[in-house]
């Protein structure tokens, strides 16, 4: 599939970047012929070097060629149209993971993550369609807070989304799709990282709301979200993971483990939901299964050519439905390496 492909990563030194990297390194989806991690972050770059270093000495992993071969690390920004040009000129598949995503830091600074979120998507749609480039394919990252968004995090993830599916209408000659998917658990910015460090400190847990549920999954199910829309999506299609979720209380338990760590409700955070929804009851009707995953099919009637299919889904997927039990959460955790 990405035999020979030179690949771009936006923000891709993040959590699931690296993971991302890990596997197409392994020749999952076949060998590309460059991956450019492409971000603005040097000391973030430097640090991936130095990984990248240390695993190819690892007897465990199986990477193929020399890795300093393949990766090739960019500094650039896709705020700036100009980088955004210039990193898509050689690319032929295109992977935005960049984002400015914390909830409670998009609410004190909205345009900032208008620029990111926004503008950053406008960039490669406009880049392609405005300058020669060989990029035939462009997958997008969301996120479910963009369903039903109450916050500005949310909102731009919402118009990101309308920005590449229709750029399939205004780009004919690209493949814009998306994936969109809950919390990944143990990427950095999530609860079980800040979790596992009040732990570390001796508490106590801050809990917003003893309702609060979320979907949780890992970052190599994130990874296999990805790689299933890159093989299998069609043109303006949104890929949706199946999982569960669980409440927020029942992680605190879980990862406490029996010490003694107290927890401590605090409120909720600027923006917050207390359940987050991956297909809004509006999205219900364009939404079929296929394999292991939901998918939503374009909102405009040009861009969605496949025939729809039928799904189960009722009502709204929502956190709230399709909650997990303390022993099922657990062995979630314990497929993690150093989560409880």
């Amino acid at each position: 599939m990405l035999t020979d492909k030179v690949v771009l990563i936006t923000g891709g030194t993040g959590s699931l970047g690296k993971k991302l990297v890990k596997r197409l390194m392994r020749g999952e989806l076949g060998t590309p012929k460059k991956i450019i991690i492409f971000s603005r972050d040097e000391a973030k770059q430097h640090d991936m070097k130095v990984e990248w270093k240390h695993m190819q000495l690892a007897t465990d992993e199986i990477f193929y060629g020399n890795f300093e071969d393949i990766l090739e690390f960019r500094i650039a920004d896709i705020r700036d149209y100009h980088s955004v040009v210039d990193g898509l000129k050689d690319s032929d598949i295109v992977i935005n993971a960049a984002a400015l995503k914390q909830v409670p830091v998009c609410e004190y600074f909205p345009f900032e993550a208008v620029k990111t979120n926004i503008l950053g998507a406008e960039n490669i749609v406009k880049a392609i369609r405005q300058t020669a480039n060989n990029v035939k394919l462009v997958l997008n990252v969301s996120t479910d807070k963009a369903c039903k968004p109450i916050n500005t995090y949310g909102m731009t993830k919402a118009i990101q989304e309308r920005i590449m599916l229709e750029a399939n209408y205004s780009c004919k000659q690209t493949k814009f799709i998306c994936v969109r998917y809950g919390n990944v658990m143990a990427s950095r910015g999530s609860i079980i990282p800040l979790f596992q460090n009040q732990i570390m400190n001796g508490g106590p847990i801050t809990i917003t709301t003893k309702d609060m549920t979320r979907f949780l999954m890992s970052l190599d199910q994130a990874v296999n979200t990805i790689f299933a829309a890159i093989t299998n999506a069609n043109p303006g299609e949104t890929y949706i993971p199946i999982v569960k979720s669980a409440f927020i209380t029942d992680l605190a338990d879980v990862m406490i483990a029996g010490r003694n760590i107290k927890t401590k409700i605090i409120g909720i955070r600027p923006g917050e939901k207390i359940h987050e929804i991956l297909i809004s009851e509006e999205e219900i009707s364009r939404t079929t299964k296929r394999d292991d995953y939901y998918v939503i099919h374009s909102i405009l009637p040009e861009i969605r050519k496949t025939k729809m299919g039928k799904t189960n889904i009722v009502n709204e997927f929502s956190s709230k439905d399709y909650i997990i039990s303390k022993e099922e959460l657990r062995t979630l955790l314990d497929k993690e390496d150093h989560l409880i």
